[in-house]
């Protein structure tokens, strides 16, 4: 049985200061629908993802801000964040980490002092795929990592 995930949901604090920063960001906007005053769904789609998100009034009682370290797996990590800068979204340097694996994320930075993670600067050096990373935050603080892959682990 194939299970796929289909939509995550982002809390979030102002769903138009949301909406306007996934637009901007260049996600797909699929709905945005009031079902009464207390409740309005808005989903976007990454580019190229089949998996959406979804915020708004009454859709999750989560600390807006609180989703933390959701990836968004790229083919060319400049290119990719090249493209969010020019559109106007605050995205951190490129850097990779000496163990190879990014395992730590909280408001757009590295938690440090995890089985001893070191951000290093720039990309992977040998740009080895799952090695390189970006990370950027929505206006409330859900924090989003880029990473780099090229070619998928075996049964990916």
């Amino acid at each position: 049985m194939d299970l796929k995930l289909e939509v995550f949901v982002l809390p979030v604090s102002d769903v138009d200061r949301a909406r306007e920063f996934y637009k901007k960001a260049g996600f797909r906007l699929d709905l945005d629908k009031t079902a009464s005053e207390d409740w309005r769904g808005v989903q976007f789609t990454p580019p190229g993802s089949e998996c959406s998100i979804i915020f708004g009034k009454g859709v999750t009682s989560a600390a807006p801000g609180s989703a933390q370290g959701i990836y968004l797996v790229v083919s060319d990590i400049e290119q990719a964040r090249a493209e969010l800068v020019e559109r106007g979204i605050e995205v951190s340097e490129i850097f990779h980490d000496a163990d190879f694996f990014y395992h730590g994320h909280e408001g757009g930075e590295v938690i440090h002092g995890l089985d001893g993670q070191q951000r290093l600067a720039g990309p992977q050096p040998e740009r080895a795929s799952y090695g390189s990373f970006a990370t950027f935050s929505d206006p409330d603080g859900n924090g989003w990592v880029l990473q780099e892959i090229t070619e998928r682990l075996p049964g990916r």
